[in-house]
């Protein structure tokens, strides 16, 4: 038994702690606090799971102690005895309160808590790395990784955010205060979905419960600011990229690339909601941003049956626009990948030769495409000695393997 519950331990913990911080937070209006809360609650259930068993309702269990605990903190501190006298009426009426039925209440909560964490009290570095910390469950490193910092670094902008936002208004903001902090929302729901979408560190290649968080709170978004072309523009993009989700790994778990990838296997409801999203976004006749771009990319691939198919040269065009639009390095490595399927090896090189090489903080993607594009070249010595550098800069297992493996190919 004891086994079993450590595992269902960790499986509830997976799937709530989002809702469970959020919610917590949203009643003590301390982001801190509301970890330290949802923490507690974990060292209950490991503690009692083992020998009372698993509960039936665990999300209602972990949150019924957490809010135990934040009333004996109240009353410990002797302060905000309102809302002592609010957590403890509510655990009068319900022992375990039915969680199940308040559905609604609880998103709402984990929207509230994305918006919070992107308060204009931080700066935007912070709001990004708070949000995924607290909403994205990310560790240091992940983050660290995702945003080419030092952990160090990471790990001091998170707990400044944390003691900054202490006591600050909690409530979902509108109109003009929604608007500012928009741009900053999508940001971190896209983190999130790539971070699932392609593991930073790791044995798995995908988070998928990382990628279904992401999605969930794109369409919530779409919900609420209907008016806003980028906010469709993300939700599409992030149901086209989520399509393919079943054909990214083999019977092993193992990276399938996407050229390689069986495309009757890409689900077709994901799609054809991507299709929609991207239409909406259009229709509304307002100037497009990066989001819309590539989810228009996204299409372009959806579209294709087979991988020859795929329309590169509009996909090119289309990473020209995004890159006078946004620029950046990652754009870049993407618009060489794009040249180089559009107009040959030569042409992606040419893109890729003018990014420095610590431009994106010693990630494994500029070698990667590097190697990619040296072996249609007709270069397999020098595209092997680029997949090996770039294993060696991966933290994800299985990326590193197969990495390796195509070095191994080429050297072969």
């Amino acid at each position: 038994m004891g086994s079993d519950a450590a595992s269902a331990v960790n499986a509830v913990w997976r799937l709530e702690s989002t809702r469970l911080i959020a919610g917590l937070a949203r009643m003590t209006h301390d982001l801190g606090l509301a970890e330290d809360l949802a923490q507690d609650a974990l060292v209950a259930a490991l503690e009692q799971w083992p020998t009372a068993g698993v509960p039936h309702n665990p999300g209602a269990w972990l949150m019924t102690v957490a809010k135990r605990r934040a009333v004996d903190h109240f009353r410990r501190a002797d302060t905000l005895r309102r809302r002592t006298d609010d957590l403890g009426h509510d655990l009068e009426e319900a022992h375990v309160p039915d969680l199940d039925a308040a559905v609604d209440r609880i998103d709402d909560d984990v929207l509230r808590l994305v918006f919070m964490t992107c308060h204009p009290l931080l700066p935007p570095e912070s709001r990004a790395a708070l949000t995924l910390r607290l909403v994205g469950g990310l560790s240091t490193q992940e983050i660290a990784r995702a945003f080419l910092a030092k952990d160090s670094t990471i790990g001091q902008r998170i707990s400044r955010a944390k003691r900054t936002l202490v006591g600050a208004d909690f409530e979902l903001p509108v109109g003009a205060r929604r608007e500012e902090r928009l741009a900053d929302v999508m940001s971190v729901i896209y983190l999130i979905f790539n971070e699932g979408y392609t593991a930073t560190a790791g044995e798995d290649w995908m988070r998928p419960e990382l990628c279904l968080e992401a999605l969930r709170l794109a369409r919530m978004l779409a919900y609420l600011v209907p008016g806003e072309p980028e906010v469709h523009g993300l939700q599409a993009l992030l149901e086209l990229q989520a399509s393919r989700s079943r054909a990214r790994t083999g019977p092993d778990g193992e990276p399938v690339l996407l050229e390689a990838q069986d495309r009757r296997t890409w689900d077709q409801l994901l799609i054809r909601r991507g299709f929609a999203a991207l239409e909406r976004a259009e229709a509304l006749g307002k100037p497009v941003g990066p989001y819309v771009l590539q989810a228009a990319i996204a299409a372009c691939h959806a579209r294709a049956r087979r991988a020859e198919d795929t329309d590169w040269e509009r996909i090119a065009g289309l990473y020209d626009v995004l890159a006078d639009l946004t620029p950046s390095p990652v754009v870049e490595v993407n618009r060489a990948v794009a040249h180089g399927r559009a107009f040959g090896p030569a042409a992606g090189l040419a893109v890729l030769d003018r990014i420095a090489d610590d431009a994106l903080g010693g990630s494994h993607l500029l070698p990667s495409v590097r190697g990619d594009l040296l072996a249609r070249a007709g270069e397999p010595e020098p595209a092997a000695v680029a997949f090996r550098q770039a294993a060696d800069r991966t933290l994800n297992d299985s990326e590193r393997r197969l990495l390796l493996g195509r070095a191994d190919e080429l050297s072969g």
